[in-house]
This record gives C-alpha cells, sequence and structure tokens, in this order.
C-alpha cells in the first residue's frame, strides 16, 4: 500500500491548528479537502486559495480524517462524520483528552488515531532565524510528535504517520503510545505542570519588577538566562548546581510546591483534569 497520495479530510481547515496543518498539507502531493462552517475560518481558507467544502464531500472516500477541532466539539463532530466515513478510514484527532475520556464516536470499522506535536525543544540545534522564530513547531524548526493508534495494521499505521510527518513538518521522530500515556503526558506532564511552571515564571517576573521594584530588562535577562541553565542542569546534568542553589531550590519546592503533587500522575486525578478541562458535568446534564 502507498503511502504517497493519499486522500485527507481536515474538518475545521479555517481554525488556528486547522489552518496550520492545511498549510502543510498543501506543500504535499495528497489529494487534501478542506471543511469549515464558520463564516470567518471559511474566508481564512478561500483567502489561502484553497477551496472550501461540505464536511460530508470531505469525508468521502477519505484514507484519512483529520479533526483540527476544539476538544468540545470533538463528541458532536464525530457523532455526524463518523457514520460517513468509509470503512478502513483512519479518524485523526490532534488531542488525546476526548479520546481518553471515552467521548468520540466510534465505528469496529473506523480506525481511530491521536497525534500531538512536542513543539521544538528547547535544547534543538537551530541554524537560521526562521527556524528560531518558529517556537511553536510547523513551520521551520523541526519538532517530534507523539501518536496513538487503535489499531495492530502496520499499513495503517504507516498512513498515520505518513500524515504526522506532513501535518506537523518538519518532524524529527514519530512516537507511538498508548491513547492513556498520551494523556498523561498532555495535559498531565506538559500542561498541568510544565505548562503551569510557565505561567509561575512570568509571575515571578512581574513581582520582582512591579512589587520589589527590579528594573524590568535587568529581571527578564535574570530569569531567562537562569531558566535556560536550570532546563539544561535540571534535565540534562550540564552542570551541577552549587551547594547554595540546592539549599534556594529545596527552600522554594518547600515554600510552594505540596508534598503530595506527584498524585496528578494517578488516574483518577487524571480523570478529575480531563473533566474539569472538557467541562464533562455541563456535558453530561
Amino acid at each position: 500500500m502507498t503511502t504517497d497520495h493519499l486522500t485527507i479530510a481536515v474538518i475545521g481547515a479555517g481554525g488556528k491548528m486547522g489552518m496550520r496543518i492545511s498549510n502543510n498539507l498543501q506543500r504535499t502531493d495528497h489529494a487534501v479537502r478542506y471543511a469549515e462552517t464558520s463564516p470567518a475560518g471559511r474566508d481564512r481558507v478561500t483567502d489561502a486559495g484553497r477551496e472550501v467544502v461540505d464536511s460530508a464531500v470531505a469525508v468521502k472516500d477519505a484514507q484519512v480524517i483529520v479533526l483540527a477541532v476544539p476538544d468540545l466539539a470533538l463528541g458532536p463532530v464525530t457523532e455526524q462524520l463518523v457514520p460517513l466515513a468509509e470503512p478502513g478510514a483512519i479518524v485523526l484527532t490532534l488531542d488525546p483528552a476526548a479520546a481518553y475520556a471515552g467521548l468520540l464516536t466510534t465505528r469496529d470499522d473506523v480506525i481511530m488515531g491521536v497525534a500531538h506535536p512536542c513543539h521544538p525543544s528547547v535544547f534543538l540545534e537551530r541554524t537560521s532565524k526562521e527556524e528560531w522564530a518558529d517556537t511553536f513547531g510547523g513551520i521551520a524548526a523541526p519538532q517530534d510528535a507523539v501518536a496513538a493508534i487503535e489499531s495492530d495494521d502496520p499499513a495503517k499505521q504507516a498512513i498515520l504517520e505518513t500524515v504526522i510527518r506532513a501535518i506537523y513538518a518538519p518532524v524529527i521522530d514519530v512516537h507511538w503510545v498508548t491513547v492513556k500515556q498520551l494523556a498523561q503526558l498532555e495535559p498531565t506532564l506538559v500542561e498541568t505542570v510544565a505548562c503551569m511552571i510557565g505561567r509561575l515564571l512570568n509571575e515571578a517576573l512581574e513581582e520582582a519588577v512591579h512589587t520589589m521594584g527590579v528594573p524590568e530588562p535587568a529581571a527578564r535577562a535574570m530569569l531567562l538566562g537562569h531558566t535556560q541553565v536550570a532546563l539544561a542542569n535540571g534535565l540534562r546534568g550540564d552542570n551541577p548546581f552549587s551547594d547554595a542553589c540546592l539549599i534556594a531550590m529545596d527552600y522554594g519546592q518547600e515554600t510552594i510546591i505540596k508534598e503530595d503533587w506527584k498524585k496528578i500522575f494517578r488516574d483518577d486525578e487524571l480523570d478529575k483534569n480531563l473533566a474539569r478541562m472538557l467541562h464533562l458535568e455541563s456535558i453530561r446534564r
């Protein structure tokens, strides 16, 4: 089975991620159909030189259906489109939350997959201004992707990997995990922990500037440089932290972090987190 010329449907092609992945797919030899319901989104698709078609037309005979829609819309969208998919088609979501929470409409003869970009690593060796400017990925800076597929068929996995490499290009590696493992990575590892720490760093910067009166350029320069050192030393062991720094780190962890924080990796805490993210209480009423 060739993966060079696939028929791919992009649902939500005019949204933020829809436009990103459509821009990349337009540069391939695949036959791509773009569907979008919002007027503003349709305008963005047509302004980019792409034709907008109805969702039912887009999924007809499509080998891969990419759902570039918000998590809260995935339930209704799959309820509408999965029954229209061809047997053997792959339905790809870009985030594991709804899939892990069981909100998606499925069919025995339709394969469900999830793929999420890792975004360019802070340790990526960048060689151009375009790569430095591409902090999100999908334009110039190479990134990895993590994916799950509910099929043991190597041919289906090969098709999905081809699409993943296209929509998130340039891609270094595609790492295969289970849907549950992907949910443990996103949101728990990267949103609950890493993104939260990013916001905390910004709050600390504002506190140093606005409360303590430190000049903003000095505080920002100190924080950004030390953030790189902290990540390099903490995640790669590039250099040892000084004894005084280790004492300050212990004080910070004792003061800021709860002792039982690692509970966020438990299944029940993941379920609780996803329920908040997906507004499951309001959906199930």
